[in-house]
């Protein structure tokens, strides 16, 4: 891969990362801000399944954030856009689509098969 291509992928990496950080903090002041208590049973309850949802979202905002972190050391070390598992180049039309990819497609695929397997 050549340094412009990764320096594509870094700035695309920086922007979704300061993306994601700002949702995070602009949840974190509307919780503040919507922190009601409620007499009633029902509204009392929906408040807190929406909040629960909204902590699950930020979680996996939170994961994808430790992620993009891993793949701008990986981008910085030299060793970005390759298959963790065969060492193959990951396709550049993958990585356009999932800048965090550590597998190949051929490698996710029989990856996703054995997660069906093991689930059934």
């Amino acid at each position: 891969m050549s340094a412009k291509q990764q320096n594509h992928f870094k700035k695309m990496l920086l922007q979704l990362k300061e993306e994601l950080g700002e949702d995070i903090d602009r949840t974190v002041h509307t919780m503040q801000d919507e922190a009601t208590v409620f007499a009633d049973p029902n509204d009392r309850a929906s408040q807190e399944s929406d909040i629960s949802l909204e902590l699950r979202s930020r979680d996996r905002e939170r994961k994808l954030i430790r992620k993009i972190d891993e793949t701008i050391a990986k981008i910085d070390a030299g060793e970005y856009g390759y298959c963790d598992s065969c060492g193959i180049e990951i396709g550049l039309k993958r990585l356009e689509a999932r800048p965090t990819a550590t597998l190949c497609i051929d490698c996710k695929t029989l990856d996703e098969m054995r997660e069906r397997q093991v689930a059934k």
